[in-house]
This record gives structure tokens, sequence and C-alpha cells, in this order.
């Protein structure tokens, strides 16, 4: 199985978070580094992941139209501040 490590950058919908993977790559040419992302749809069935956690994802059977990851676990969870 396929496992990556993102950011999640939406928590709205039920049961669904989106995650954001970051890879540095160099470029051809000039070998500098830069940042692609990519937004991925992830299968959160406890709705456990909140915005700003670092977590661990896995790729499943298609759950949805758009969800094919799974959330395995929260590696690192994130405080809210000036929660009101």
């Amino acid at each position: 199985m396929n496992s990556l490590i993102g950011r999640v950058v939406s928590d709205k919908a039920d049961k669904t978070i989106s995650v954001r993977i970051d890879r540095s790559r160099a470029h051809r040419l000039y070998h500098k580094q830069y940042t692609v992302s990519h937004k991925i749809s992830v299968h959160d069935p406890e709705n456990k992941a909140r915005v700003g956690d670092k977590v661990e994802i896995e790729e499943t059977r298609p759950v949805s139209k758009t969800k094919s990851w799974q959330l395995v676990k929260v590696l690192e969870k994130t405080e809210k501040v000036g929660d009101k």
C-alpha cells in the first residue's frame, strides 16, 4: 500500500478531510529546490483530524468519486489558539 504524510487544510465535510502533500523537487536546468503540493480528499470515518494536524494516509479502494485515500493516524496535533 502507498502511504503519505501531509497537513490537514480542511475538515468541514463530514467524514472527509483535505490533506496537502508537499514534495521538494529540483529544477532540471537551474537545480534550484522548489515545492510542489497536491491536495487530496481523505476518508476520516471518526472525524479525528483537525485543520493543521500532521497525518499519515494510505491508498485504499475508492470510497467515493474523489476519495481513494484513508486516514491511518494523526501524527501531530495542533493547538487551537483563541478558540471562541
